[in-house]
């Protein structure tokens, strides 16, 4: 009993829940060795319950003064002190260096609230109320102590900012897209940052508010057919891919660009990488890379050497990247360096051992050795990162409420630059994953390194705040995919499949405050993709801090009978879709294209539950044709029998102009249902089953926007958006 009492003990410290309830409603148990392998990746000593007890002991020992202390504006500001029962008020004061440079000092003496020291407890003492919202730091000096006792402090507003479009009950649309997965008659094989201005002055012209998109981390350059982009090396840094290379200054200006990108060779090789269905990425990256460093070159020589203002421009980009752009830069010239001496080495876990960690000595001297290399990726990160603000400026330009909104992956590759260069911040002997659902019966493991909560609160969430700046950096709102992370997340030991995990919790508060102020601080609304298992406790916390929930039209049924809700009755802060890039099309959901290709695959190995999931289908397409013709949605000429109902443009547009009608902030519509797509972009649970996060649009954007049907539905949405609005 007794070691069960310290497991538990320890467990209960570091938040690990010992049991949780299922996705189908019952009380499930997490095992002993689950627990202690999970606290042994947190640094806990779990050899024997003594050791187990006092590594704890050390590891939770408070200082006088708490690291970080987050107050939402307009609660009182009371500070912990944890001091012995001998220690005299008398002896300290405290000192406020605001962010804004402002100082304010006092006595403790003077404003004690409670003192708890006998029960074991702290001294607290309040501080002036009213401060501006930021990040500042409260020093308390003790007489004839050399050092002061130091905080962050950190002021946030109440809930996450909204532009003043949605403040008034304005009802937004746009389009959700994967960036590579646009063709224009100029990109180089997949969508660009080029052709995503085309589609902006598209979507804009036709009354749309934003455009949405994939996650553009960075990937793996040398590594090109790495390609989810739910799985980043790095989530500070860009995808240097999607580069418009045309659109880059330098281009105009090599000579040797030009005439590498003009030669027959070339054109050819670019006219069979847009016409391919797929997008080949190997491809892409090549003539990308052969050309990219022709334009570092041209660069240099113009501007680096005689210091012009652009070159200016570059040199306080990468100040201000400081060392994790050294780390992403450095991270993919060494990594494009080994791969081209073999090409099996897909990240830094099978890099020689010497170069397994960006502090090892033979990486630095790397990096000495081959400053030209480190720097070209560094140019290419300010070149994608110069290039998306000149779509979210042409976005405002054109009237957009919005704008861009980008979407914030669940966590990093265990093998890229973020990873290889971690000192602390992510915990890599475990991965995040779900639990076992409906769906997924064997849980899910997505093999990405969770953030130690430990090490947030001791720094001050210092990881977390860059992960924000840089992700609402030139956009207007961002999508953070699974949000219910910020309360909890699944944790698998290494090694282990998702069975075997168990919820570890985050300091869920501090966090949401924390992305209240800096959704101000960038003007950037917040999206919560809150699918899946859903606790109670967090509805009511993203709803408080203003952030939108996400809502599925095929996932919003009732507990009672089932049926689909009235769009009208979605929760206002929210952004409503019909479809997302992890289901199929309209079409393919219509004619069971998912269940025929999954059981081709071999994802439904058992015959009875495909036939059942056949079965639930037809009765959910029924439940569909009913809600909306029952709203008055559905045309005259489709028939009311789901068996014998087609999908087709009629019935596509009947729907999307159903979910229109509803009360959702946001309205999130798919140009694979516009073009009556079937194929889906991504099926999860597979990697090598399926071509996922290559499929392309079936025409390029021009066709796209030449088409009367494209144009009619663009506009009635803005019409029933508006008149929603009212």
């Amino acid at each position: 009993m007794k070691e069960h009492n310290a497991l538990k003990q320890v467990a209960e410290m570091a938040r690990i829940a010992d049991s949780y309830v299922s996705a189908w409603g019952d009380e499930a148990t997490v095992s002993d060795d689950t627990i202690r392998r999970l606290l042994a990746s947190l640094g806990y000593d779990t050899t024997n319950d003594q050791t187990l007890l006092a590594s704890a002991q050390k590891k939770h020992k408070k200082d006088v003064l708490d690291p970080v202390l987050v107050i939402s504006e307009g609660d009182a500001v009371e500070v912990p002190l944890y001091l012995g029962v001998s220690a005299r008020e008398s002896e300290f004061n405290w000192r406020i260096e605001t962010e804004q440079g402002e100082v304010l000092e006092g006595y403790l003496q003077s404003q004690i609230v409670r003192d708890e020291r006998a029960e074991g407890g702290p001294l607290v003492f309040a501080l002036p109320s009213g401060l501006a919202w930021g990040y500042h730091t409260l020093l308390v000096t003790r007489k004839r102590r050399k050092a002061p006792y130091t905080m962050t402090l950190i002021i946030t507003p109440r809930a996450c900012f909204k532009q003043p479009a949605l403040v008034q009950g304005k009802k937004l649309w746009g389009p959700s897209i994967q960036l590579y997965t646009l063709r224009t008659q100029h990109n180089w094989g997949m969508g660009d940052f080029g052709d995503l201005k085309q589609l902006v002055a598209d979507i804009a012209s036709r009354g749309g508010d934003f455009v949405g998109l994939n996650p553009i981390h960075s990937l793996f350059p040398a590594n090109p057919e790495g390609a989810s982009p739910y799985s980043p090396s790095s989530r500070r840094w860009l995808n240097i891919l999607y580069i418009d290379v045309s659109s880059v200054p330098e281009f105009a200006l090599s000579a040797e660009a030009q005439q590498q990108v003009g030669s027959q060779d070339f054109q050819q090789r670019l006219q069979k990488v847009r016409e391919t269905h797929w997008v080949n990425y190997t491809e892409v990256a090549e003539l990308k890379m052969s050309v990219l460093p022709l334009l570092f070159n041209e660069f240099k020589r113009r501007h680096l050497d005689n210091n012009t203002d652009r070159a200016r421009a570059f040199l306080a980009f990468v100040e201000q990247g400081g060392e994790s752009l050294v780390h992403q830069a450095a991270f993919d010239a060494l990594h494009t360096d080994l791969h081209a001496q073999d090409n099996q080495v897909w990240g830094w876990p099978v890099f020689p051992e010497k170069y397994r960690h960006f502090d090892n000595a033979a990486v630095q001297k790397y990096i000495e050795e081959h400053r030209e290399r480190v720097h070209l990726y560094m140019y290419l990160q300010w070149v994608a990162d110069t290039q998306i603000n000149e779509v979210q400026a042409l976005a405002d330009e054109k009237g957009m409420a919005v704008g861009l909104y980008r979407d914030l992956a669940v966590g990093v590759a265990d093998s890229g630059a973020e990873t290889w260069a971690d000192n602390g911040s992510l915990v890599l002997d475990a991965s995040i994953g779900a639990p076992p659902d409906v769906l997924g019966p064997l849980g899910q493991n997505w093999g990405l390194p969770p953030l130690n909560p430990q090490t947030l609160h001791a720094t001050a969430y210092d990881a977390y705040i860059k992960l924000l700046r840089a992700n609402m950096k030139h956009c207007g709102a961002l999508r953070i995919d699974h949000v219910l992370g910020l309360l909890r997340l699944w944790w698998i030991p290494k090694g282990e499949n998702a069975t075997q995990g168990a919820y570890i919790y985050y300091p869920v508060k501090d966090m949401l405050a924390i992305l209240a102020l800096e959704s101000h601080r960038h003007q950037c609304s917040v999206i919560g993709e809150d699918l899946g298992t859903v606790p109670d406790e967090i509805v009511a916390l993203l709803h408080d801090a203003g952030v939108h929930s996400y809502k599925v039209f095929f996932f919003e049924t009732s507990k009672e009978d089932g049926g689909f809700i009235s769009p009208t009755h979605y929760a206002e802060q929210s952004m409503a879709a019909l479809c997302t890039h992890d289901m199929p099309t309209l079409r393919g959901f219509w004619h069971c294209d998912d269940l025929k290709m999954g059981r081709e695959i071999g994802l439904y190995p058992d015959e009875a539950q495909l036939q059942e999931l056949f079965t639930d289908r037809l009765k959910c397409k029924q439940g569909i044709l009913n809600s909306v013709d029952w709203h008055g949605y559905l045309p005259a000429s489709i028939g009311r029998d789901a068996q014998l109902v087609p999908m087709d443009s009629y019935l596509s547009e009947a729907l999307q102009l159903h979910v229109a009608a509803g009360s959702s902030a946001l309205l999130s519509v798919q140009l694979e249902d516009w073009l009556e797509m079937d194929k889906p972009v991504n099926i999860p649970g597979t990697v090598n089953e399926y071509p996922n996060w290559r499929r392309k649009l079936s025409m390029n954007l021009d066709e796209i926007f030449a088409r009367d049907d494209v144009n009619r539905i663009a506009t009635k949405l803005t019409q029933i958006r508006a008149k929603a609005s009212q």
